[in-house]
């Protein structure tokens, strides 16, 4: 009887210790060793809200992971459950289940670059948005013009946020959510500006000033190195009282008025008032028209030295300044009235 125990002891024994080593076996290769050698990068989702259980059902669904039941015993071991981040997250075949569970766990999405050229304006702007598959223009317009949203993340009322998405390349991920992007954007505005407050203060501007004004400059510079003297005729026309007189102010005006940028003006529309049209009012329009760069900031505050009161361009991207409405209207025949220097170089085409 007691041969008999011992061979079933014996035979249980073998059998949980070759069960053991069999476990210990498949689960290192399991542990140590991804599905194959493919490092193709498969693109991830983990969806807001998910729970580990799903992870791993989609995990295997993209065939990223061997076992299901083994990924997930190990992954709730880890803890992996309370530690998932929202993403789109770079994978691929020959990843370990260690690896696969640091990245979804570490909220480093696939990132991928928006771009705010100098010069955008919210409309320019909610194009791209809308292209992206971030949100669509009219969420954009909605969340840039509402009150509460832009007194939160600007820390004062304005209109609309147009002129402080300030220019550059975002890092935007997947997930991100339209008030993220912008938050973003205004954040990096705010960054920027604290370099030019007390400047500002100093010369007795507002912020919203000099971003008004600034936003013009970036919209009239063809040329960098024209930039502080473009600015120095717009000063130079408001120490006079003159009108700016400023064509993209009229194309704002129009945008405004009809939700959308025009393809062009014409001559009605430049005497036609508007609070943006700066051939009918005197003074800066009532907010930026643009989203302007450092350099257009720098140049707002700090203009070039002259006695300019006129420009217009070359139509290659630079331009002739002129002191005397009589050297301009000269300047404006060669360069604008003559149809074979504009030919296929002007956006401006006026008609009746």
């Amino acid at each position: 009887m007691n041969k008999q125990i011992k061979a079933f002891l014996g035979g249980i024994t073998a059998f949980v210790i070759a069960a053991v080593i069999t476990v210990a076996f498949f689960g290192n290769q399991f542990l140590n060793s991804g599905v194959s050698h493919d490092t193709t990068e498969v693109l991830f989702d983990v969806m807001p809200n998910q729970t580990i259980s799903t992870v791993s059902e989609n995990l295997i669904s993209s065939h990223l992971i061997k076992n299901r039941w083994l990924f997930l015993q190990y992954a709730r071991f880890k803890g992996a459950n309370a530690k998932l981040k929202k993403g789109e997250y770079s994978l691929n075949q020959s990843m370990t289940p260690d690896q696969i569970i640091a990245v979804i766990t570490s909220g480093k999405s696939v990132a991928r670059n928006f771009t705010v050229v100098e010069g955008a304006n919210i409309f320019d702007i909610a194009d791209s948005i809308e292209k992206s598959g971030i949100a669509t223009k009219l969420d954009f317009f909605n969340l840039i013009r509402d009150k509460e949203f832009i007194t939160q993340v600007l820390g004062e009322p304005q209109e609309s946020l147009e002129g402080y998405l300030f220019p550059e390349t975002y890092k935007i991920t997947k997930f991100d959510t339209l008030k993220e992007v912008v938050t973003q954007m205004v954040k990096r505005f705010q960054i920027v500006w604290s370099e030019f407050d007390a400047e500002a203060k100093a010369l007795g501007w507002s912020r919203h000033q000099v971003i008004t004004f600034a936003s013009i400059v970036e919209k009239e510079t063809g040329h960098e190195s024209d930039r502080t003297i473009v600015s120095s005729v717009f000063h130079n026309r408001l120490k006079k009282k003159m009108k700016l007189q400023t064509d993209p102010t009229v194309l704002y005006g129009v945008a405004i008025n009809k939700g959308a940028m025009p393809n062009n003006i014409t001559k009605l529309d430049l005497v036609t008032p508007t609070r943006y049209n700066t051939y009918t009012i005197a003074s800066l329009p009532p907010t930026p028209i643009s989203n302007p760069g450092r350099n257009a900031i720098v140049a707002a505050l700090r203009p070039a030295n002259t006695k300019y009161l006129y420009f217009v361009s070359r139509n290659d991207g630079t331009t002739a300044f002129s002191e005397s409405l009589n050297q301009h209207n000269n300047a404006v025949n060669v360069f604008q009235v003559n149809p074979k220097a504009r030919e296929g170089k002007s956006w401006k085409n006026l008609k009746k």
